[in-house]
Formats: C-alpha cells, structure tokens, sequence
C-alpha cells in the first residue's frame, strides 16, 4: 500500500513539475511568467516528492528504490505529457528504448528484492 502511494504521489508531483517546466511551451501567456510558475507548481510538487520519497522508502527499506521508481515514473508523465499537449511523438525508435528502459527500471525496483 505504502509504495503504491509513493508512485501515486510521484505521478502527481511530475504532473505539476511538467507543467512548471513546459507551460512557457504549450501557452503563450506563461512565456514571461516564470515566478507564477514556480510559486503555483514547485510546492505542491515538492510536498508531492517528500512524501513520494518517504512512502516508498516506509515500504522498500532502501532509498535508492525511491530514486529509481521516481526517475522512471517521471519519464512516462514526461512522454505522456508532452505528446498530447506538444505533439511531440514519443514512438521514435530512440524514445520508445529509453521508455522500454524506464519500464525495466521500474520493474527491477519492485520485482528484484
């Protein structure tokens, strides 16, 4: 249970860490409005990824799982994010690899005990 609440609030603060980073791209009215941005995105994203941390820290024991679960996780809401609101396509052979390997990093986090 903990650690699906640590992916649930990794999920989450990449929500808000892409839109803090990448709003100035998709909408021209943040394109000038970078302290809006950090003041509307960075605190909840942070609160997001200590409690994230600490969640899948309570359930895996070791602090390296929380970095790699959160590295993986912030790829697909990176990739998600930007093909539908960029329309940057992330079936390239080189993004779908580096995704594929994300999953693998993933994978190996929560099956590799």
């Amino acid at each position: 249970m903990n650690f699906a609440i640590g992916v649930s609030l990794f999920i989450i603060g990449n929500i808000f860490a892409w839109f803090q980073f990448n709003s100035q791209f998709v909408w021209e009215w943040w394109e000038d409005k970078p302290l809006v941005s950090n003041f509307l995105f960075a605190i909840p994203m942070c609160f997001c990824f200590w409690h994230a941390i600490k969640y899948i820290v309570m359930d895996s024991g070791e602090l390296w799982t929380s970095k790699l679960i959160g590295f993986g996780v912030s790829n697909f809401v990176f990739a998600f994010f930007t093909y539908f609101l960029m329309k940057e396509s992330m079936f390239t052979i080189k993004t779908m690899s580096c995704l594929l390997l994300a999953g693998a990093i993933i994978l190996i986090q929560i099956f590799w005990k």
